[in-house]
């Protein structure tokens, strides 16, 4: 080997290793975490297989259920808002879905529909709530979708808000986070390096409504991810590829359905909320012009003054 060559080998191994030091960021401690982000009306629900689940439930006893799913890499703070104005008249059930927040990684790495949905079907028959409405914003309204074509006796709603799910709705930018963690080698890497700075350059990729992010919402997302098997959950889940449901099936479902969507949602766009709309027979679309792909905690007051009118009227 030319030594021209060898030391450029050397400088450049020698500048790989130097960011991976100081880019290296470890693993949140599970107790801190805890302290910070569980609070007196969290529950830690085991649903079998070596998998406990983060969960509130919140509000009258006796009150109409509604249970909130949230998206890829979020957790239930996202609906922290929603729950604020719900409780009142209605009993709010959210979790943290496996991979995500204070949950975790599901032990046998499965990240499949088919896992999501007995989640949400195990935490809901131990809070002993045999009918309610379902709510899923991103990757929990592909979720929310799945349940109510499985399970249509237990809904008496299901609103998808942004939702993951429609053929063919090619996002229109990817925020910097989720291009990496589907990028072979890149999301390994993701594993030990995760800046803070990547993560809120795809918060605010996420939201078109810029003034709702602040220090303390950029760093929930920084820190819950890096909840030990999260990282490694999000590049496991995003290998596994987005499940897309059919035209026949989503005609399917004949459970009262509300459509939410973001006009300015660059992730799952617009059109693909028309589609849903279109799809599911006696479907209501609300859509927000200058809202990306997080209504609730964008456009808090209105959407949920939206979902509790629809709610009242159902």
């Amino acid at each position: 080997m030319k030594p021209f060559l060898k030391r450029l080998i050397l400088a450049l191994t020698a500048l790989l290793l130097a960011v991976a030091i100081l880019g290296y960021t470890p693993d949140t401690n599970p107790a801190a975490m805890r302290a910070k982000y569980a609070n007196a009306a969290s529950q830690f629900i085991d649903v079998g297989g070596g998998l406990t689940v983060h969960v509130r439930d919140e509000g009258p006893r006796g009150a109409p259920v509604i249970v909130l799913l949230h998206g890829s890499n979020s957790s239930l703070q996202t609906w922290d808002a929603w729950t604020e104005r719900l409780t009142a008249k209605f009993r709010v059930i959210r979790m943290d879905l496996p991979g995500h927040g204070l949950t975790g990684p599901q032990p046998q790495h499965d990240y499949s529909v088919r896992v999501f949905d007995a989640v949400v079907d195990a935490v809901t028959r131990k809070l002993g709530v045999d009918r309610f409405t379902l709510a899923g914003n991103s990757m929990g309204g592909g979720i929310a979708l799945g349940y109510a074509v499985l399970h249509p006796e237990r809904l008496s709603g299901l609103v998808l808000i942004d939702s993951a799910g429609a053929p063919n709705a090619m996002p229109i930018a990817l925020p910097i986070g989720f291009r990496i963690a589907r990028t072979p080698v890149l999301n390994k890497v993701m594993n030990y390096i995760t800046p803070r700075f990547m993560i809120e350059k795809s918060v605010h990729q996420s939201m078109a409504v810029q003034n709702v992010i602040n220090d303390k919402m950029v760093d929930r997302y920084w820190e819950l991810l890096r909840y030990p098997g999260n990282r490694q959950a999000t590049g496991e889940r995003f290998q596994h590829g987005f499940e897309t449901i059919d035209l026949a099936t989503v005609r399917s479902i004949k459970t009262p359905t509300l459509v939410m969507w973001g006009e300015k949602d660059t992730l799952i766009p617009f059109s693909a909320g028309q589609w849903f709309a279109r799809s599911i027979q006696g479907a209501r679309l609300v859509s927000y012009k200058s809202v990306g792909h997080i209504p609730m905690e964008e456009s808090a007051d209105r959407s949920a003054a939206d979902l509790i009118e629809w709610l009242n009227r159902s």
